[in-house]
C-alpha cells in the first residue's frame, strides 16, 4: 500500500515553524508531497524573511486535484492581510481547491486560521475545530475548541504551530 500524497497550499508570508514541521515530519516519514505558493509565483517569504522558492504555484494545482489525497494549509501572516487580497486570483483559486478537496472527503489538515477558511467555505460545518484562541469568536458554522488539536472527520486541525506536535501522529497515520 502506498502512501497518500499531500498538497501543502503554502501563503506568503508563511509561518515557517508550522510549514517546516508538516514537510519534515512527511519527510522523514515517507509521505509524498509537493508545494504550491498562493501566490502568483512560487517565491514566497517565511514571516522571519527566509525566502523559499516552491513546487508551483496554486494555480498549477487547479484541476489536479486528483493527484493529490491530502490538504495541507501552512498558515501564516499572510492571513491578517486575507480580507484586503480575497479578490487576489490565487487566493480564490485556494479557495475554490479547497472546497474540492473537502467535498471529495479528503483530509483537509491545517492550524491556526485552517478552520477559520474551512468555516468561511461552509465545508466544516458542524465540526470540532482547533484553531488559533483569537479566532474562536468569529467562527460561525464549525465548533471552535479550547483543545491543543482536533481531529473531526477529515479535518485535521491545531491551534498554532507550537501545537502541531499534538496533531502531526494523527496526520501522519492517516497518510501512511
Amino acid at each position: 500500500m502506498r502512501a497518500k500524497k499531500a498538497a501543502v497550499l503554502v501563503v506568503d508570508p508563511v509561518n515557517g515553524a508550522g510549514l517546516f514541521h508538516y514537510l519534515e515530519a512527511f519527510f522523514e516519514n515517507g509521505i509524498p508531497f509537493r508545494t504550491f505558493a498562493v501566490a502568483e509565483t512560487p517565491q514566497v517569504t517565511t514571516n522571519s524573511g527566509v525566502a523559499l522558492r516552491l513546487d508551483d504555484t496554486v494555480s498549477r494545482l487547479a484541476g489536479r486535484e486528483e493527484e493529490y489525497d491530502a490538504l495541507v494549509f501552512a498558515c501564516g501572516d499572510a492571513m491578517p492581510k486575507f480580507a484586503e487580497n480575497a479578490d487576489k486570483p490565487f487566493n480564490r483559486e485556494m479557495l475554490r481547491i479547497m472546497k474540492r478537496f473537502a467535498e471529495q472527503g479528503k483530509p483537509m489538515i491545517g492550524h491556526c486560521a485552517a478552520a477559520l477558511l474551512y468555516d468561511n467555505l461552509g465545508i466544516a460545518r458542524g465540526r470540532r475545530v482547533a484553531l488559533h484562541p483569537f479566532l474562536k469568536t468569529v467562527v460561525r458554522e464549525c465548533i471552535p475548541t479550547d483543545d491543543k488539536a482536533v481531529v473531526d472527520g477529515n479535518f485535521y486541525t491545531a491551534q498554532t504551530e507550537n501545537t502541531l506536535s499534538e496533531l502531526m501522529p494523527r496526520v501522519l497515520q492517516a497518510l501512511k
